[in-house]
């Protein structure tokens, strides 16, 4: 029996999984960009789309007060109304952690699955191919990722938010 407890104990949580209202499209894309399974749809109903967060066990991300009332959902009332508090705020309050390898879609939440250099040759600009060596592609949406300049300047940002989240107070 204990070692079964062992067994379970040892196992990590399930990452979270969140809803993001209309004013949050942004925070939604970043969030996704980290890893994190984040619904998102710019013209839902707040009654949708807390149903689609109570169905799907989600954490409701919002900037509306009253939608934070409502009974039977996660919420997290979203306090700055800029993107990269906001993500700091969802980093510090849920523990996150980057998943690069768990990337998904910006546009539309799907895991993004490896794409061969030679599949991507005929669906990326000649430079690219022949500059890069990793594609990925988001097989929801059909479009197709690979690492390019501006990468550095969001990995650095990143870098910068999560060794911040490792600080040790100040005591």
């Amino acid at each position: 029996m204990q070692k079964n407890q062992t067994l379970h104990a040892q196992q990590p949580a399930p990452a979270p999984r969140f809803a993001a209202d209309a004013m949050l499209g942004r925070l939604a894309t970043w969030l996704r960009l980290l890893g994190y399974d984040t619904f998102y749809q710019r013209d839902i109903e707040d009654s949708d789309l807390a149903d689609i967060a109570r169905r799907e066990g989600r954490i409701l991300l919002t900037r509306d007060v009253q939608l934070t009332k409502r009974r039977g959902l996660r919420t997290l009332l979203i306090e700055s109304d800029d993107v990269w508090e906001q993500l700091r705020q969802v980093v510090r309050t849920y523990h996150l952690r980057r998943s690069p390898e768990q990337a998904r879609c910006p546009r539309c939440n799907t895991p993004l699955h490896p794409l061969s250099r030679t599949a991507a040759q005929a669906r990326v600009p000649e430079y690219v191919w022949r500059t890069r060596q990793t594609f990925r592609e988001c097989p929801t949406c059909q479009r197709v990722f690979w690492r390019g300049t501006h990468i550095d300047d969001i990995e650095a940002r990143f870098a910068a938010l999560f060794q911040e989240e490792e600080k040790p107070p100040d005591g």
